[in-house]
C-alpha cells in the first residue's frame, strides 16, 4: 500500500470546483484511491459526495492511499493536484 500526506492548497478547501477536479482525476487512475482526514475513516476518492462530506478546509492535511499496480504514481499525481490552489486552475 502506498500512502502520502498532503496539505489542501485550495483557498476554499476541498469544496465544489477543487473537489470536482480531484474526483475526476481520481476516477482516471488505474487503482482505487482513498482520501481521509485525521481521525476519520477513508473514503473513495472517486465519489464526489464522499469527498465533499470530508469538508477538508484549506491547510488541512489529508492522507491519500492506494494499493496495487500503479498505486504510487496515482497517489503522487493526486497529491500534487491537491497541493495546488485549484480555485484558480484553468
Amino acid at each position: 500500500m502506498h500512502q502520502q500526506t498532503v496539505v489542501i492548497g485550495s483557498r476554499s478547501g476541498l469544496h465544489a470546483r477543487p473537489a470536482s477536479l480531484f474526483v475526476k482525476a481520481a476516477a482516471r487512475q488505474p487503482v482505487k484511491v482513498t482520501i481521509a482526514r485525521e481521525g476519520r475513516d477513508p473514503v473513495d476518492a472517486r465519489s464526489m459526495l464522499a469527498v465533499l462530506a470530508l469538508a477538508a478546509p484549506y491547510g488541512e492535511a489529508v492522507v491519500l492511499s492506494a494499493e496495487g499496480d500503479g498505486a504510487q504514481a496515482a497517489v503522487e499525481e493526486l497529491a500534487e493536484l491537491l497541493a495546488q490552489d485549484l480555485d484558480t486552475a484553468a
